[in-house]
């Protein structure tokens, strides 16, 4: 069997080895209307030592933002801002995907601007609040209720999918990855809560994975299927969802997927390691897991490195540990101790927290 440390191939890339970096939301796009900045091509250049560098989530739509100061990848200008950042990454031996996030209900009329409203697929609010602007002290409102997609809404949120994953490609991306999971656009259709529709894209199983497949194959119609990754988490309750027959749910979402994406990605939720099982001997493509069999592994650590070597994952996916170790994978393979992270600094803020934790070398030194 093959270990975290061997290489890999997804779509025409071959990765180095099989410890990817996991999308992390940092909130530091400070450029104009949302863009990348030259801080953001260094935290990913330093970081390009990871089999493939999953990007911070972009939304693919102004009206798709859910947080203050997370990038887009809507408009021209955005899509130049990100050149210098996969120019870094390439130019450091490195392979980066873009995540691409729709926030749906999970979002404000007052963070959006423009008179723009949350769009979700029913009129039910998520749960908890939302920070509505960027300055200081910060104010957060509860989440309102979002007006529910029409169905040419849907076929407009779809294209807009399609589009920003072509600018994706046109930044300089090596590839896509749709973000389905922990509550956004894709999972509330998922959810049974948060999906009440009793058109064709509601109700039974079947409907409530029709938006996330049709997405999937216009993306991939748009960039090819070898270029594109859907990251999903079965049973995450983030936001108040729910997701009745989770089982049945995901692997029919499975079977309708094409079979030649560039990976399957699973953030695992604690409590569903059966469900992961399952979910790895039904995909015959590349599996890539954020591994949390019980909250104690959250963040995953070193520890789950071994779930290469057992065959439940070919890739394994980490966050926070790349947040504060640059070079991660020299370290895991190593065995090196690893830096934790300071939690003040993961979102919004400067350097600090940010492109200054040191690599082993420097440590030592």
């Amino acid at each position: 069997m093959p270990n975290a440390f061997d290489p890999i191939t997804i779509g025409p890339l071959t990765l180095p080895n099989r410890v990817a970096m996991a999308p992390l939301a940092r909130r530091r796009a400070y450029g104009d209307g949302l863009s990348a900045t030259p801080l953001m091509a260094e935290y990913y250049r330093q970081r390009a030592t990871a089999g493939l560098i999953v990007s911070e989530a972009a939304q693919p739509s102004r009206v798709g933002q859910g947080y203050t100061d997370t990038p887009g990848l809507h408009d021209a200008a955005q899509v130049a801002s990100w050149r210098p950042v996969t120019d870094a990454v390439h130019e450091a031996g490195g392979r980066i995907y873009s995540q691409l996030m729709h926030a749906g209900r999970n979002s404000h009329p007052e963070l959006l601007g423009g008179g723009l409203h949350p769009l979700a697929p029913s009129a039910c609010a998520a749960e908890g609040v939302v920070r509505v602007h960027g300055g200081e002290p910060a104010v957060r409102k509860p989440y309102p209720i979002p007006q529910a997609l029409t169905m040419q809404g849907i076929a407009d949120t779809i294209a807009d999918f399609a589009d920003a994953a072509a600018n994706a490609i046109d930044a300089g991306f090596d590839g896509v990855e749709l973000h389905g999971a922990y509550g956004y656009l894709i999972q509330q259709f998922l959810s049974g809560n948060a999906n009440r529709r009793t058109d064709r894209y509601g109700g039974s199983v079947a409907g409530r994975v029709r938006f996330p497949l049709e997405l999937v194959d216009a993306v991939a119609a748009r960039i090819g299927p070898e270029r594109l990754a859907l990251r999903i988490s079965p049973g995450c309750t983030a936001f108040g969802l729910d997701e009745p027959d989770l089982h049945e749910l995901y692997l029919t979402l499975l079977d309708g997927l094409p079979r030649d994406l560039a990976y399957l990605h699973v953030f695992e939720f604690p409590g569903h390691r059966d469900l992961t099982v399952k979910l790895r001997e039904h995909w015959a493509g590349v599996f890539m897991l954020n591994p949390h069999e019980t909250h104690h592994d959250w963040p995953a650590g070193p520890g789950q490195l071994r779930l290469v070597d057992d065959g439940l994952a070919d890739i394994l996916s980490f966050g926070t540990l790349f947040i504060s170790n640059p070079d991660l994978v020299h370290r895991l393979r190593l065995g090196a101790p690893l830096a934790e992270a300071d939690k003040t600094t993961f979102y919004r803020g400067d350097h600090r927290g940010y492109t200054d934790y040191p690599c082993l070398g420097e440590v030592l030194a």
